[in-house]
């Protein structure tokens, strides 16, 4: 018969061996579920989709800069943070596009005018922002095609934009190339010499309020994180050129309903829908022919906005497009 120690000895030496088991168990079903990958393994591009689906949310540098021509551009980069409080650097990287190798208009622009003005990007802006990012030839205003308003600078010579609930001006104190393959990173290291900031985001004791900014922020794919709400999809811009805001209708441009989210939707088209799918679209629904017959632009445009908060440009163009 056992001695009770003994008894106590053999149930702690099997407890342990349970947890021995159970750990290795568990150990292996974890390794069983994951994929393990070296970089050179994958595509450039294959590489690019996981590490920004890993690394997110991440900030979104909206960038101004102008080339020695006087030629200003707009682009936003999701490789981008703050690095230092004194001095103020940001860090932001216009890598190298993966398809051809090519460098990007705000690289150029930046090693000829080293200056930029780094805008902060808010929910109402979000569209619009998405919409600068089509590959427009360089020389064009993504200001313009976007719909954004230029701001005159204070020290730098790169405009800000307008509707940023923050701009900063930066000087670039340096430029560090990650390499000369396509995907290759560049490290525009900025260091901030005028910030302004809107007093509508600034909580009662001067500190900039979370819920009032409503900044977005870039995952993998399509999708975007709202500071105050959580993920939501913006679909990319088209691999053709959309039209841009600054060519839609004046009345639609100056409309008093639709925001500058709208606006940003309904610039990334390339063509406007014919008379004949509009119409065959109105009659379809005897409350379009309503709003067509009746012709209040306000209604209109409602109506539109309805289709575009849903997602469909299309539908919302037919609507804009149906007043006699």
């Amino acid at each position: 018969m056992l001695s009770k120690s003994r008894f106590k000895y053999k149930v702690n030496m099997l407890i342990l061996l349970y947890n021995q088991v159970f750990t290795s168990y568990n150990l292996w079903v974890h390794l069983q579920a994951m994929i393990s990958i070296e970089p050179q393994e994958l595509s450039t591009g294959k590489l690019h989709g996981y590490l920004l689906g890993a690394v997110s949310p991440r900030p979104i540098c909206f960038a101004s800069t102008i080339d020695k021509e006087g030629n200003v551009n707009l682009s936003p980069f999701s490789f981008f943070n703050v690095f230092s409080a004194k001095p103020p650097i940001l860090v932001f990287s216009p890598a190298r596009r993966g398809r051809d190798n090519t460098t990007k208009h705000t690289y150029e622009n930046i090693m000829e005018v080293p200056e930029v003005v780094i805008n902060i990007v808010s929910f109402d802006m979000v569209q619009q922002m998405s919409l600068s990012s089509t590959e427009y030839a360089k020389g064009v205003n993504e200001f313009k095609k976007a719909g954004f308003t230029e701001l005159a600078s204070e020290i730098v010579k790169p405009p800000r934009v307008a509707e940023a609930p923050v701009q900063l001006e930066c000087k670039v104190n340096d430029v560090i190339k990650l390499g000369t393959e396509g995907g290759a990173g560049n490290l525009v290291i900025c260091e901030v010499v005028k910030l302004h900031i809107k007093e509508e985001i600034l909580s009662e004791d001067g500190s900039i309020d979370p819920f009032k900014i409503d900044t977005v922020s870039r995952l993998g794919g399509n999708w975007y994180s709202r500071a105050k709400e959580g993920l939501f999809e913006v679909p990319k811009p088209l691999t053709t050129l959309g039209i841009g805001v600054d060519m839609l209708p004046e009345d639609i441009r100056e409309s008093k309903v639709l925001t500058g989210n709208d606006l940003g939707m309904l610039g990334n088209v390339e063509n406007f829908p014919n008379m004949e799918e509009i119409n065959t679209f109105i009659n379809a629904s005897e409350e379009l022919k309503w709003l067509r017959d009746e012709g209040n632009v306000l209604e209109i445009h409602k109506k539109a906005q309805d289709f575009l908060c849903e997602g469909k440009i299309e539908e919302a163009w037919k609507v804009l497009l149906s007043r006699k």
